[in-house]
């Protein structure tokens, strides 16, 4: 089990996803070449997903989570770790990185992952 196993509630497969968003599955794989979204192989079947909270209410990728995972790539993380950064409650945020992403407040979650560069 990786760490992000135990942080993330609810996971999409890429499937899901296009269906649910409307977009099909190339563009989907595209948000993920672009690093728009991220995921990893996880479960029985080592399916590949990604955290449902990295989608909007329309199932797309939220606004703010590109420029900040590629912050987190920036300071050396992967897909992996970035999730799992995401995820961590933060008492100082406070909550986790990913709810302020969810509600639109960038700016100090980019500024702790840009502090992880450093």
């Amino acid at each position: 089990m990786n760490g992000s196993e135990e942080l993330v509630d609810a996971w999409l497969p890429l499937p899901d996803i296009a269906e649910r968003s409307g977009l099909g599955i190339s563009k989907v794989r595209r948000h993920l070449e672009d690093r728009a979204l991220v995921g990893v192989r996880r479960g029985e079947r080592n399916v590949f997903q990604v955290p449902e909270l990295f989608l909007d209410e329309d199932s797309k990728p939220l606004k703010h989570l590109r420029g900040t995972l590629t912050t987190l790539f920036d300071a050396g993380f992967d897909e992996e770790a970035s999730i799992v950064w995401l995820f961590t409650p933060d008492e100082s945020l406070p909550g986790r990185p990913i709810d302020l992403l969810q509600a639109g407040s960038k700016g100090e979650v980019r500024r702790r992952a840009q502090a992880l560069a450093l």
